[in-house]
């Protein structure tokens, strides 16, 4: 039914005129429920009293080992984003990145710069059509080395805080920070609510935002804090707790090596509220520099819709962190 239509018989069941108004107003808001229901990886419903985060957009696709891999979508691709003017975009893109964060950025066996942030960087430059040129610094002197233009852009998790924006400016973000749930394999639940957790014990790393979150929405649950994700991670593998909340990535991680043998996996979505968790990953660039930022967006939404960002996801995170 078109939404003109929609609404005018609304209106009238609304006004007690139209047949079967009891009836045909639950079919109504319930076709309106399903019309604005968030697709692809699904979100945890907030346990606040008040929505403090929102569902994140993507899709299932097949990772390694058959499994689904909910893979992030941080683009409206019914934007239509204008492709920057080469003639104003320098020839050469100076990428500044560290090399001791795997498997964003690091040096592989060869020596040789590698990670999902290297590989997105030069799935940018392709992109733009320009030439890429990528080097590792240390962590403290990225921010000051692109304001003072040692380099056009950082890719390399710098936060987008009040005061890193006072000299840089960040594109859109392409890759966010989420909370997860784990549990051991057999563990039965399939969502994690605050009413499924309630009778859980959990573990968390003491004095964080994660225990700040589960304090807040999760009190119901007997909260575990630890010193370090270490002894957390040691206490689910033993079964003093039944579930540990931290970062979904540095969890994914765990869970796809060695350390974790093959205990346990995640128990239900992400949580992505960013007061709490951050707002994830973007491409820093100078202070004013409108054209590039603008070209970086560009740039990432057409890689997420040639299926680019995906093909990186599977192959940096076989176990996807959404």
């Amino acid at each position: 039914m078109a939404l003109p239509v929609l609404i005018a018989h609304l209106r009238a069941v609304v006004a007690g005129r139209g047949p079967g108004r009891r009836l045909f107003t639950v079919l109504v808001f319930a076709a309106l429920a399903l019309a604005i229901l968030p697709w692809g990886a699904q979100a945890q419903q907030p346990p606040g009293p008040s929505p403090v985060w929102g569902p994140v957009r993507g899709g299932q696709v097949s990772g390694q080992g058959g499994g689904g891999v909910s893979v992030p979508n941080f683009w409206n691709v019914e934007r239509r984003l204008e492709r920057p003017d080469a003639a104003r975009l320098p020839k050469e893109l100076r990428f500044l990145t560290t090399d001791d964060y795997p498997p964003f950025n690091f040096l592989n066996s060869e020596g040789v710069l590698s990670g999902f942030n290297v590989d997105l960087a030069r799935a940018i430059c392709a992109e733009l059509g320009v030439t890429c040129v990528l080097q590792a610094a240390s962590f403290d002197t990225l921010a000051d080395s692109v304001e003072q233009g040692r380099a056009d852009a950082a890719i390399a998790g710098l936060a987008a805080t009040p005061q890193s924006r006072t000299a840089l400016d960040f594109s859109e973000r392409y890759l966010g920070t989420p909370a997860r749930f784990v549990g051991k394999r057999q563990e039965t639940l399939t969502a994690a609510t605050p009413e499924n957790v309630a009778a859980k014990k959990v573990a968390v790393v003491a004095r964080t935002a994660h225990e700040a979150y589960l304090r807040s929405f999760f009190n119901e649950a007997a909260i575990r804090p630890f010193p370090d994700l270490k002894a957390a991670q040691e206490a689910l593998k033993a079964g003093q707790v039944d579930l540990l909340f931290g970062d979904g990535i540095t969890l994914a991680l765990w869970l796809n090596g060695a350390d974790s043998a093959n205990c346990c996996r995640f128990i239900g979505g992400p949580f992505t509220e960013s007061r709490f968790f951050g707002d994830g990953f973007s491409v820093a660039v100078k202070e004013g520099n409108d054209t590039l930022r603008h070209a970086m967006d560009f740039a990432l939404q057409r890689i997420w819709e040639k299926g680019v960002y995906t093909d990186l996801y599977l192959r940096w995170f076989p176990i996807g962190f959404y």
